[in-house]
């Protein structure tokens, strides 16, 4: 599929997905959804991390209100678009990090929080602006945003759809963390050498018993990680580790 609102390229480990319509600060229509979704579920061969990260001074101020699918039935739109979109993030065979840039509001921002990680710039803020057009939050965000900040917080920022400062996401939770402006590619550029570089089979597992805690007791979760550390235990990159700590240097671990 030729990229006509995303702009993508991989080096080093590294797939970086831009989302590439700022004059609109990035605001999804249904040909930018096509195009995240096809991008991120047939990866460059060696990918080991992706980061998603807007153009010009926004992230994503999420649904384009000029796309005509706000005309149409929104049900099959979310449905049809946006969850083939939002699960090929968070089943992505390799970490995703979002790196918000600028603004993050409405499926915007859910979008970001679906990933594994966020990290965000100091000057970035989200917002779940639903209501202001008399619609609930979706994209996921009822899913996510409860479970990093509980449900006061969520329901305030669904209600009140305030815009929340990066930092102030931070300290709550919804995100890893905010980076001041000037450190902030530098500091992404780090985090995602560090995830390309790392056990990528573990990280997966890692995300995969994360996501089921929320549903399992305790004595099914001991048996997911059982299952999950056998696994693991079985990888070269388990047996790279090992080996690289009795010789006192750095693992090269190659993701398999």
């Amino acid at each position: 599929m030729s990229q006509e609102t995303i702009r993508f390229n991989a080096e080093g480990g590294i797939a970086t997905l831009i989302l590439n319509r700022p004059d609109v600060l990035n605001a999804l229509n249904r040909t930018m959804r096509a195009e995240i979704t096809a991008a991120l579920t047939d990866l460059p061969e060696g990918t080991r991390c992706v980061v998603i990260t807007g153009s010009g001074r926004g992230f994503c101020s999420g649904q384009d209100l000029a796309d005509g699918a706000v005309s149409a039935d929104l049900e099959a739109v979310l449905r049809d678009e946006y969850e083939p979109m939002l699960r090929a993030i968070v089943s992505c065979p390799v970490p995703v990090i979002a790196a918000v840039n600028g603004i993050a509001v409405g499926a915007g921002a859910n979008l970001a929080l679906v990933a594994d990680v966020v990290i965000a710039a100091e000057s970035a803020v989200f917002g779940q602006a639903f209501t202001r057009i008399g619609l609930i939050p979706d994209a996921g965000g009822t899913w996510a945003i409860p479970r990093a900040v509980g449900h006061a917080r969520a329901m305030g920022m669904m209600l009140f759809a305030d815009q929340i400062p990066a930092r102030q996401a931070a300290d709550w939770g919804l995100i890893w963390e905010a980076l001041p402006d000037a450190e902030f590619a530098q500091g992404v550029a780090a985090r995602a050498r560090h995830i390309a570089d790392g056990p990528t089979g573990a990280y997966v597992s890692i995300r995969e018993a994360l996501s089921a805690s929320f549903d399992n007791d305790l004595e099914d979760q001991l048996k997911l990680e059982a299952k999950l550390q056998g696994k693991a235990g079985r990888s070269a990159d388990f047996r790279e580790g090992v080996t690289a700590f009795l010789e006192k240097r750095k693992p090269r671990f190659t993701g398999r």
